[in-house]
């Protein structure tokens, strides 16, 4: 009699994934396909891709069969979600399990508009994910544009995000952000062309990442990653490349937790009047007297009124400061 084929169960971490194909890195290093067994829903979303980069995964495969079967994910410490597109009601998550997002921003070719920076930075506070805005392509900026962007740091920083200004082509502060990002799992995120995938050569020139052209007529980026993929650093950690992408649509947030997400409004929030104070209509309000005075961004006041009420961020606007 034919011994029956014994069933290997073991498991891994989803490093890319194309549509109904996953692959996952076992522990030694092996690269195995899977597809996915059943259907998985995250709690309270519709998500159009239930397993992601950065997922850990039990699979199983059947003696010499090429292609396993994900049987389980593994509860995510963190994710980072958007809306799949403004009118859809379903959800896309980018990745799961990370420890720093990188925004990658450009001030030209294209220009990133700080409510696409907002939004992201809102997203990754409301999922507990640190997040670390990257000004790329320094090398081409004007001298006004340069004073924009030291303003931009001196904002950001000042609320407690760190910022970092680089040039893949120059190599200028490549190494300060390698040497940031070793035994971590960093995504990389931002709107097509503001050089991401050459930042990941930068850092790690073995990888080869395909590079895109920016658009002459719109100075708009091209897609080049058309699915997030994770990468190894020799130093230890990885760095999960994403799509680029046009807006950043915010999902299911509730009006007065918005503030927590803005963390130089909710350090304000005991010296409001009213413990729910949504810092628009209402009496003495600590954020609006610190607008008033110049102690809160009238950037971040605007953005913030934004997503309260709901106006995504249109293509339009990329080229807005």
């Amino acid at each position: 009699m034919t011994e029956p084929v014994q069933c290997e169960r073991t498991e891994g971490l989803v490093i890319k994934t194309t549509g109904q194909l996953y692959f996952v890195m076992q522990k030694n290093g092996a690269i195995r396909e899977c597809i996915l067994k059943g259907i998985f829903r995250i709690r309270g979303h519709k998500a159009t891709n239930p397993v992601i980069v950065g997922d850990n995964v039990d699979f199983e495969f059947m003696g010499d069969n090429k292609t396993g079967t994900i049987t389980r994910i593994h509860e995510r410490k963190n994710y980072i979600i958007r809306k799949a597109t403004n009118l859809s009601k379903l959800t896309h998550i980018i990745a799961a399990n990370i420890d720093r997002a990188y925004l990658i921003v450009t001030l030209a070719q294209p220009r990133t508009s700080t409510g696409f920076i907002d939004r992201f930075l809102v997203t990754a506070e409301a999922y507990h994910i640190p997040a670390t805005i990257v000004f790329n392509k320094t090398d081409i900026y004007r001298e006004e544009q340069l004073q924009h962007l030291a303003n931009l740091c001196a904002l950001y920083e000042k609320i407690g995000y760190p910022c970092i200004c680089t040039s893949a082509h120059t190599g200028d502060n490549i190494p300060e952000l390698r040497k940031m990002m070793e035994g971590k799992v960093n995504l990389f995120s931002g709107h097509s062309g503001v050089g991401k995938s050459a930042i990941i050569n930068a850092l790690e020139p073995s990888l080869k990442i395909k590079t895109g052209q920016i658009s002459d007529y719109h100075l708009k980026g091209k897609h080049t990653t058309t699915f997030a993929e994770m990468h190894p650093l020799p130093g230890g950690g990885f760095i999960i490349d994403t799509p680029g992408i046009k807006e950043f649509g915010l999902i299911d947030f509730r009006k007065n937790d918005l503030t927590h997400f803005f963390p130089e409004f909710f350090n304000l929030l005991n010296e409001c009047k009213f413990y729910n104070c949504t810092h628009i209509n209402e009496p003495e309000c600590a954020v609006k007297k610190a607008l008033d005075e110049g102690r809160v961004s009238l950037s971040r006041y605007q953005n913030y009124l934004n997503i309260f009420y709901g106006r995504d961020v249109e293509e339009k606007e990329w080229d807005l400061r």
